[in-house]
């Protein structure tokens, strides 16, 4: 097999069909070979001829069928069937099915290939998530973008790529002016206070900067000063960024998140570039003024009345807004970085925004055929009311409260269940809880809001990480039970209905594992987890280990469900989750 992926290796065949039958050629990939739907009795579809219907002036049946009686694949498929419009629907072989699953007991990546072995060479990607704003304690807001990004980052490094990550802070700008001159009126620093204190300051400047003329005229001179380097006013914004990133790494390690203090690049970071971004986009002819402002119109973007809209790349009074330090980004990461892919883990709201800076990007010569830039979108998190999430006193949830929220109701939960010791019974609660938080959102298509709900992300039962660690766990236990595990080259045998459909799931984690990384949606393997979950379930139910009638046997099934448990806590831990060996 290419690699232990099923798809691609039955790829492999529809080419060299299409190529004897009709003298098409495609790559394994473009075979379009994806498992099928639960249920569907086939355990893989190609829809390669609805593709090329078109493109031969054939029917599409006529090229599935083309691509049957052409196919060499007796060795892995039973005989292919042509279904409805034009698919071809594959049953492995069962014979084919027992061997390449006991060969998976000694393959540490579980079939899957890495990208020099899949379609491309592994690319550079440069990933923009976390995003906090200094000076400000996180909130509920910064989740999706938080554990999105890593699970990202985690499938992208699993399958061979370099990633670097950057934490786009808020760090610049108007508001440090006023919160630096609001400090200096109140004779403080930030060493002497907590992010909470400088939470509650913050909005103390705010209302001043919007009451009182004389100090929103000082809190701008301050932000020229910040901006020429005055060694006073930069002292005090260090202070505040450093606790800051106290507070930012105190959750980021709570939350089990890959982002550290050598990833952090804030605005501050792309400030000494801007000037040379304006002044790139000007020598280009991309920029007209427009009211005072150096603006860029990419073209096809229109306000309500049809009119052009700007991007503004240098305010009227020479400052600058997010659409310059966008760009500045752009301009680095792939100019002076060298990153192939520029991706934006940031939520929807913000999609027109992106499609400027990439076209204005584009126009500048910054992205192209070389470097590409992607947002990675995402909606609200929604409360049981149907409205975006907020305390009982309708302010933003503080992430580190829903964090230890989450913490304390797993150890309710698991005290009732659980015989483990007081120490472990800790960093169980922790890893369920955390871990339920995570999975109720990677477990959504991203792009849609979902209702953050605990007793429904905290179940035992349904698409639930708990659902899944409880799984890993008893695929272990059982094991433990046997005594030993199953060495690599033990003889699988699929005599069981349920033995067959956890064999083929868990073949199938490859394909699950490709299209969650390339499409950026970690609700995909969600899916391949939760129904390897419930086939190890039937299995279970079905299939005695430990009493089975016999030694073959029973080690044929331990076989399975240590690969369960490997795919289990693999796909977990993709998706930036703990799976602990006992609950």
């Amino acid at each position: 097999m290419l690699g232990g992926d099923v798809g691609l290796e039955l790829g492999l065949r529809v080419a060299n069909a299409l190529k004897a039958a009709l003298d098409v050629e495609i790559t394994p990939v473009e075979a379009l070979i994806r498992p099928s739907a639960p249920g569907r009795g086939a355990d893989y579809q190609c829809n390669v001829a609805m593709s090329l219907a078109k493109r031969l002036g054939r029917p599409p049946r006529d090229v599935a069928t083309a691509i049957v009686d052409h196919l060499d694949a007796a060795d892995v498929v039973e005989p292919p069937e042509v279904a409805g419009p034009g698919f071809v629907n594959f049953t492995l072989r069962r014979e084919w099915l027992q061997e390449q699953t006991a060969r998976l007991l000694g393959d540490e990546r579980l079939g899957v290939p890495t990208a020099p072995a899949d379609r491309t060479r592994p690319k550079r990607y440069a990933i923009d998530y976390g995003s906090p704003n200094v000076a400000k304690e996180m909130h509920v807001g910064h989740l999706r973008s938080s554990i999105i990004g890593d699970a990202v980052v985690r499938l992208l490094e699993f399958a061979g790529h370099e990633v670097i990550r950057h934490n786009h802070l808020g760090d610049w700008g108007t508001p440090f002016g006023m919160l630096i001159e609001h400090m200096v009126d109140q004779g403080w620093t930030a060493a002497d206070h907590t992010i909470s204190d400088l939470n509650g300051f913050y909005q103390q400047a705010r209302k001043k900067f919007d009451a009182d003329p004389e100090f929103a005229d000082r809190a701008r001179r301050r932000v020229v000063a910040l901006q020429s380097g005055d060694e006073t006013t930069l002292a005090l914004w260090r202070g505040l960024v450093e606790e800051s990133e106290r507070h930012f790494a105190a959750v980021y390690e709570l939350l089990g998140v890959k982002l550290t203090a050598d990833d952090y690049y804030g605005e501050s970071f792309y400030n000494p570039f801007l000037a040379d971004v304006v002044q790139e986009l000007e020598a280009k002819g991309l920029t007209s003024v427009s009211d005072g402002a150096v603006c860029v119109f990419p073209p096809g973007f229109t306000n309500r009345e049809g009119e052009p809209l700007p991007l503004i790349v240098r305010k009227s009074d020479g400052g600058y807004g997010y659409a310059s330090t966008d760009l500045a980004t752009v301009r680095y990461w792939t100019r002076e970085r060298g990153a192939t892919d520029l991706l934006y883990v940031v939520g929807t709201p913000q999609a027109q925004h992106f499609r400027m800076v990439f076209a204005t990007a584009h126009a500048a010569g910054w992205l192209g055929d070389e470097h590409r830039a992607v947002h990675i979108g995402f909606g609200s998190i929604l409360g049981e009311d149907g409205k975006v999430l907020r305390t009982r006193a309708g302010g933003s949830v503080k992430l580190v409260d829903l964090l230890r929220e989450a913490v304390d109701r797993s150890t309710a939960v698991m005290a009732e269940r659980s015989k483990l010791d007081s120490a472990r019974q800790e960093a169980v609660s922790r890893a369920v809880g955390i871990g339920a938080v995570k999975y109720a959102d990677l477990s959504n298509d991203r792009e849609k809001d979902y209702v953050f709900a605990w007793d429904r992300m905290l179940a035992m039962e349904g698409n639930t990480s708990v659902y899944l660690q409880y799984a890993n766990a008893r695929a272990l236990s059982v094991v433990a039970r046997v005594g030993r595990e199953a060495e690599p080259g033990t003889p699988v045998a699929l005599a069981e209905a349920a033995e067959r459909a956890l064999a083929v799931k868990i073949l199938q984690l490859p394909a699950a594992l490709t299209t969650a990384t390339e499409e950026y949606a970690p609700h995909k393997l969600c899916t391949h987890l939760y129904e390897t979950a419930v086939a190890f379930s039937a299995f279970w139910e079905n299939c005695p280990i430990a009493k089975a009638p016999d030694e073959r046997t029973r080690m044929s099934r331990l076989v399975l469900a240590q690969l369960t448990s490997r795919v289990l806590v693999l796909g977990l831990a993709l998706l930036g989750i703990e799976a602990p060996d006992q609950l």
